[in-house]
């Protein structure tokens, strides 16, 4: 099964976006938005930014 994002509107009344697994364990979560729509265009950026991401492997020296 594929993974899901999914907005929703947290404890203090702030939205947020997290990306659920397959197996439906939360695996990315956002920061807080004051407005569903900017939660939308956030978690929008980040399937389009991710779609062409690399991935930087950091060690403790920091190369």
């Amino acid at each position: 099964m594929a993974g899901k994002f999914e907005i929703f509107a947290d404890q203090g009344g702030m939205f947020r976006w997290r990306l659920k697994a397959g197996n439906s364990e939360i695996i990315a979560a956002s920061q807080t938005y004051e407005s569903e729509e900017a939660a939308k265009k956030g978690n929008a950026s980040v399937q389009t930014s991710a779609a062409g991401a690399t991935v930087a492997v950091l060690t403790a020296d920091g190369k």
